[in-house]
């Protein structure tokens, strides 16, 4: 996918790469474009790369923009051929250093050319099919990278022997692994609710994925589009920024060994911070969330929320779960509907900053009760399956434990970020450049 440009960034709309169309049907195409992944290598014959450009007298904006299959060597006479298409830098990242990020130029001898996708001036729509599978694929990438560094640090705190139990007084007794000591219970509890919190949720989103575009009833695949739609921004962003912390707290089990290079933890933790840049911030996801996705079809997406919570809340209490968890998600989830409702009304009434005024708060809200959500059917299904009896009561245990931790520290929060959303806070709204 090439996006994005140098002067750009996220702003597609100020896309300057031009395409000028060719009497055999092609397009010369010239224009540059940066942080390409995978953008060159030698594991293929040929990379063809999917452009958004400018067909010369295009409209300005995002109605102008068309989509390109560029690629690095063209078919000519029965053979590949350069299609002047060339690296003009490589990106030095501080992780993710097994994919190159790169900078091209396409066009520099007046030589590529590209072939039109589709209709004129229809790109993004396009280029968004590929953009927000990836998006799913970015969540799927900050759950692993959380993933991998969780369970490496319970390998370590459980080999590790340092300390002794707090009121032991004994100083010959042997230390005991570090898994013994409660704090490091904490980390690492937190990093299991926030690593088997994203799972579940990037496994749901791609299942919406899947229904919306396979399922036989209509129905179906219209209520699985809008949830898809509500959810992809979610999807991608809890696993980057949550996954962050729990990478950082990974790190900090393994004390002053987690600072180091000769451990994994700071190579993980280096590579979970790209997750929350690329296909698009944190901040323009909360827009997107907030400003285009939750008010679809006059609120439909909530209303589908509200009504498979509550059935997951049914379940709940049939198999005997707390029903301070239960309650606490249902009020949370009401909760969210009436700020959107708030938010939503300040939008129609043509107030749009101070709707999208705290939309990345919106999004981390939205997120933890989502989460909480599926930790509650999480939660749930581990009750059953105890009730019955099974052989995996300790993995089973350990998700009712991790599910009450969720709901316990992390969903309260949600009250206090709706409040500050419906206060209309300004403080950094007011920030003037030169005060900073």
């Amino acid at each position: 996918m090439a996006l994005t440009e140098p002067h750009a960034g996220s702003s597609l709309s100020d896309v300057a790469t031009r395409a000028t169309r060719r009497e055999d049907g092609s397009y010369a195409v010239r224009g540059s474009k940066i942080f390409i992944s995978g953008g060159d290598h030698e594991l293929t014959d040929n990379i063809v790369h999917m452009t958004l450009a400018r067909i010369d007298g295009a409209p300005p904006g995002i109605k102008g923009v068309s989509l390109f299959a560029v690629p690095k060597r063209r078919v000519e006479g029965g053979a590949l051929v350069p299609n002047d298409v060339t690296v003009a830098g490589v990106i030095h990242k501080i992780g993710w250093r097994g994919l190159p990020s790169l900078a091209l130029s396409f066009g520099d001898r007046g030589d590529c050319r590209g072939w039109l996708v589709g209709e004129p001036h229809k790109g993004i729509s396009y280029m968004f099919q590929m953009m927000n599978e990836a998006r799913i694929m970015v969540g799927v990438n900050g759950a692993s990278t959380a993933s991998v560094a969780y369970h490496e640090a319970v390998a370590y705190a459980r080999a590790r022997p340092q300390g002794r139990p707090l009121l032991a007084k004994d100083a010959t007794r042997p230390q005991v692994p570090i898994v013994e000591h409660a704090d490091v219970r904490r980390m690492l509890l937190r990093q299991k609710a926030i690593v088997e919190g994203a799972l579940a949720l990037v496994s749901f989103t791609a299942k919406q994925s899947d229904l919306a575009e396979h399922a036989t009833d209509p129905e179906v695949r219209a209520r699985a589009s809008l949830l898809l739609d509500t959810l992809t921004p979610v999807a991608k962003s809890f696993p980057a920024e949550w996954g962050f912390e729990a990478n950082a707290l990974a790190l900090q089990v393994h004390g002053g060994y987690g600072y180091s290079s000769e451990q994994l933890p700071e190579a993980w933790l280096r590579d979970q911070k790209l997750n929350s840049i690329h296909e698009g911030t944190t901040g323009i996801h909360g827009m997107d969330l907030l400003g285009r996705k939750v008010v679809a079809q006059g609120g439909a997406p909530l209303r589908i929320l509200i009504e498979d919570t509550e059935a997951t809340i049914a379940r709940a209490e049939r198999a005997g779960i707390d029903r301070v968890w239960t309650e606490r998600l249902r009020s949370a989830v009401r909760n969210v509907a009436d700020l959107t409702a708030h938010l939503g009304s300040l939008g129609m009434s043509g107030d749009v900053e101070a709707m999208m005024r705290h939309s990345t708060d919106y999004l981390t809200l939205f997120s933890v009760v989502v989460v909480s959500w599926l930790w509650l059917w999480q939660a749930t299904i581990a009750r059953e399956a105890l009730a019955r009896g099974t052989e995996d009561a300790e993995f089973y245990e350990g998700k009712v434990c991790a599910a009450e931790y969720f709901l316990s520290t992390e969903l309260p929060r949600v009250d206090a970020l709706i409040a500050l959303c419906r206060s209309g806070e300004a403080s950094y709204a007011r920030m003037r450049d030169a005060w900073f």
